[in-house]
């Protein structure tokens, strides 16, 4: 064993690497879950010694103890946001919220398309991606029946509008977590940045989603008729429930918004809101619905990351970003940005940024926070966004199109990339436009 762990020693960036890019093979190609993936290759960095097994040695804290590789801020914050989001859910208040706002377009296709393409975007700042199509398609697959039109344009815009919308902010999408709590970037550093922007993306990616479907979006004024006046007078099934859910909701995004004030951290609001909820609640039927294996991945995640920061890998990738742009922080923000859309696009876009956090970090520690910190938005920006290119770039793109084949609606790969390339071009270029006049002019 001394002479594995010798040569191990030796090679410790070459064995992390790679160890790091099997399981970026083994996650994109989905033979084998991502959660087992991540553990497997985290049990193995550790076992090689590329992180050490102990806390300390001879009474010396070990600098590179594997849990000091674990962000439990964005763990804290993920399985709060779930049960909030999973307790709030059973009072049925996003379904009615929904069918409210469909009532609205008196039943018009094109309106419709908008309305739950900007609802879901809305929805998908607050919660999380996955969760937001999850309530929007039963919703859709209704109203699609009722008006007699394909769902297919109506779920297609719905997952880009989940994406582009879990964007504007620290919790809408994981890798916005993972990048808050890396650059210490609060909730309303997120809303200040992203906003506007996203608006603008999501109102472009809206009025593109209208002209490739506005011959399929057509319907009788007598099926219009029908989803104006849906009964929504039963959606709402735990009244009581709902208002502690709206009042805990509220506190939560207040603390989230009053950080820079309070300086408590995202993850500790979280947790007390997650904690209130909780009490009037049976834990163990909340928590055997939490998704435990995005919590393990992204732990088994970190440790795996943590054997290439630990081996001086991250150091060498943000050496050689330096070198390629030549310090130019306009030419690193437009690599990081694009790179960052195309890839996020064929592999998920949380182990990409996962990565390339820790390689920000050493960047700032070079060129210093000023330089760094439009670069934080480009990796947001691109990964988040990046996920529309295909139908595996993100989990919410997954679970509309097996729900849609389920239905009897397949999307086919190539159908969604066709949509999904355009989309992903005008939000990269939108969002160079909007980094280029902001910080690199």
């Amino acid at each position: 064993m001394d002479l594995l762990y010798s040569y191990v020693a030796s090679h410790s960036i070459a064995i992390s690497a790679g160890i790091l890019i099997l399981a970026y093979i083994f996650i994109a190609t989905e033979k084998i879950p991502k959660v087992t993936i991540a553990l497997l290759g985290a049990g193995l960095t550790i076992f090689l010694g590329l992180v050490n097994q102990s806390k300390s040695t001879d009474g010396i804290l070990n600098p590179h103890y594997f849990i000091n590789f674990v962000d439990f801020s964005v763990i804290f914050l993920l399985v709060s946001m779930m049960i909030i989001v999973l307790i709030s859910t059973k009072s049925g208040m996003y379904n009615w919220i929904a069918n409210e706002l469909l009532k609205k377009t008196k039943g018009h296709p094109v309106k419709a398309l908008v309305v739950l393409g900007v609802f879901t975007a809305v929805a998908s700042a607050f919660l999380d991606n996955v969760t937001t199509v999850i309530l929007v398609l039963p919703i859709t697959f209704v109203v699609s029946r009722q008006l007699d039109i394909d769902p297919v344009p109506y779920l297609i815009t719905e997952v880009f509008a989940s994406n582009i919308g879990g964007t504007a902010t620290l919790i809408g999408d994981p890798p916005n977590i993972i990048i808050g709590s890396a650059a210490g970037f609060s909730f309303m550093d997120f809303v200040y940045e992203l906003t506007s922007p996203i608006i603008v993306i999501l109102a472009a990616v809206l009025f593109a989603m209208y002209l490739f479907f506005r011959h399929n979006l057509k319907t009788t004024p007598e099926k219009m008729a029908i989803v104006e006046h849906i009964d929504n007078s039963k959606t709402i099934t735990d009244k009581a429930l709902m208002i502690r859910s709206v009042i805990v909701l509220t506190l939560v995004i207040t603390g989230f918004v009053l950080h820079d004030i309070t300086h408590i951290d995202t993850y500790l609001v979280a947790m007390l809101g997650a904690g209130v909820l909780l009490l009037f609640e049976k834990p163990n039927e909340i928590f055997e619905k939490v998704e435990w294996n995005t919590i393990l991945f992204f732990i088994g995640l970190f440790i795996i990351i943590g054997g290439l920061e630990a081996s001086g890998g991250i150091k060498l990738m943000a050496q050689w970003i330096l070198d390629v742009t030549q310090g130019s922080q306009a030419a690193a923000g437009m690599l990081i940005l694009w790179a960052s859309g195309l890839i996020s696009g064929v592999i998920d876009n949380i182990p990409y940024t996962a990565t390339m956090s820790p390689m920000l970090v050493e960047i700032s520690k070079v060129m210093g926070a000023e330089y760094t910190h439009p670069l934080w938005w480009c990796l947001s920006l691109g990964a988040c966004l990046g996920g529309n290119l295909t139908i595996i770039g993100a989990a919410a793109n997954v679970v509309v199109s097996e729900q849609a084949a389920k239905d009897g609606h397949p999307i086919s790969f190539m159908r969604f990339m066709k949509y999904g390339s355009v989309t992903v071009l005008i939000s990269l270029i939108l969002s160079t436009v909007y980094i280029y006049l902001k910080y690199l002019r």
